[in-house]
């Protein structure tokens, strides 16, 4: 059965995992802080870049590996709302999404499929978690989905128990504002079992993989 997996969601200390806007100058919004660290390179995987191999570089290739699928919100697709305007967007990633597979945009507004040459795909759907997890798993041939967020995507899937292994990346900053992953969860992580590593950079890692009982 293949895993629903969140990975590189980046969480201040208080908590906030992106800010309260989205607009085409600040596609990440009042929280930018919290990528300051990210190399978007080794998404691709560490023999993508020249630079030295360390704890966040290898943690954050893991990204791609056996994703067959992905799932994200529309707010991660691009800043517009309501009904789609005939402006021409496409995507924040221009002509080479890094994507390269079939990408289900949950939206109340559905509008036709964007195809790339690359392999990438989007498909902007109107459904909830379940019968979209279940459209990226046909999608994904056997293979892992990765749940690409925001956090309230994330959120809202945390919320029906799907999320087989979560990868948080805790950022040593305070926001004091934004959109919480975990806000109304209490007790989620008695579902899982979490794993937490520190890198010399300052950066906590937590892996939440799904208790599995017997």
């Amino acid at each position: 059965m293949s895993r629903t997996r969140v990975h590189n969601m980046n969480v201040s200390l208080d908590g906030y995992a992106a800010g309260e806007y989205v607009t085409f100058d600040a596609p990440i919004g009042d929280a930018g802080q919290l990528f300051d660290w990210f190399d978007g390179r080794v998404i691709h995987g560490i023999d993508q870049v020249d630079d030295p191999i360390t704890l966040d570089r290898a943690v954050t290739s893991l990204w791609g590996q056996g994703i067959g699928a992905e799932i994200m919100g529309r707010r991660k697709f691009g800043p517009q709302t309501g009904d789609w305007p005939d402006d021409g967007w496409r995507g924040w990633w221009g002509d080479e999404p890094p994507f390269h597979t079939p990408v289900f945009v949950m939206t109340h507004h559905p509008r036709p499929s964007i195809e790339f040459s690359n392999g990438t795909s989007f498909h902007f759907v109107d459904a909830p978690p379940q019968e979209v997890l279940r459209m990226a798993r046909e999608a994904a041939n056997g293979r892992d989905i990765r749940l690409g967020g925001g956090p309230l995507t994330v959120r809202q899937f945390l919320q029906a128990d799907l999320v087989d292994f979560m990868h948080l990346t805790i950022v040593p900053v305070t926001l004091g504002r934004g959109v919480s992953l975990l806000d109304g969860l209490p007790d989620v992580e008695d579902g899982f079992v979490v794993e937490t590593v520190t890198s010399p950079s300052g950066l906590t890692h937590q892996f939440w993989n799904k208790a599995r009982h017997t």
